[in-house]
């Protein structure tokens, strides 16, 4: 069996009205996606659907965890993450279905069930960040202390090197500047 079926929520037999779903993300979620930024995580997932009688809305709130590699030190961290999304789900009679936007789906009347599994996908890969790094580099348990002595000994930033390596002409503006 497919592990993401598990994401599918059969909406023909639920009544006029809010249903909520739970669910828990883990890592065998993020192994059924190949190319995912997140590789693991813990999170957990609460699925608000408004089944209306010409429409449905889903609301998404994502809370928990989700374990990035640092852009420092190259090493896992946790970092927390909260996502609040919305999609509206719509019915069409056509089988050519190409209108979807990112805050509007639309299923065919045929279908019996959502599988929310891509939108999950996306909004957590969505919120981690493009450049990641940890609250405090080099003072935390998951960092590596090795790696980011190494870095600090090449760093340019260095200030001993950096005050080896200012040219004397420079002087002279920097006390313009000042």
């Amino acid at each position: 069996m497919n592990y993401l079926q598990y994401y599918h929520i059969p909406y023909t037999g639920l009544k006029l009205g809010q249903h909520i779903f739970e669910y828990e993300i883990d890592k065998r979620f993020f192994d059924e996606f190949e190319y995912s930024i997140v590789k693991d995580g813990k999170l957990k997932l609460s699925v608000t659907l408004d089944k209306q009688e010409t429409l449905m809305i889903a609301n998404f709130d994502i809370k928990g965890f989700i374990h990035l590699d640092c852009d420092l030190c190259l090493s896992r961290f946790p970092a927390e993450t909260a996502i609040n999304e919305r999609v509206i789900i719509k019915f069409s009679e056509h089988e050519d279905i190409s209108e979807d936007t990112e805050e509007i789906l639309i299923l065919s009347k045929k279908d019996h069930e959502l599988d929310i599994s891509p939108l999950i996908y996306e909004y957590i890969n969505l919120a981690a960040p493009f450049n990641s790094r940890c609250d405090d580099p080099g003072n935390k348990s998951t960092c590596d202390k090795e790696m980011i002595d190494k870095i600090n000994s090449l760093s340019i930033h260095n200030k001993e090197s950096e005050q080896k390596s200012i040219d004397p002409r420079w002087d002279v503006l920097n006390k313009i500047k000042k």
